[in-house]
């Protein structure tokens, strides 16, 4: 059992570490250094096609790596 979650878990850090490096940063390109705050707080733009479905997927696995984290902890000790 604990090399089963041991396993699931090298998977799943290696699927989210995948997975962030997927995403577009929330800044991209010279306009969004300019601009910095303002856009946060003025242009909420929703996520839209491939990048709300990577940061869906990001939080499925990072809550997929604390359980199997927790899990591994527990049956090591």
């Amino acid at each position: 059992m604990q090399t089963l979650t041991v396993s699931l878990l090298i998977i799943d850090t290696i699927a989210l570490i995948t997975l962030v490096l997927l995403q577009s940063g929330k800044s991209a390109g010279l306009s969004g250094a300019i601009s910095g705050g303002a856009e946060q707080v003025f242009g909420k733009q929703k996520a839209r096609g491939i990048d709300k479905v990577l940061h869906r997927a990001t939080i499925v696995t990072g809550v997929l790596f604390f359980v199997l984290a927790f899990i591994s902890g527990y049956l090591i000790g």
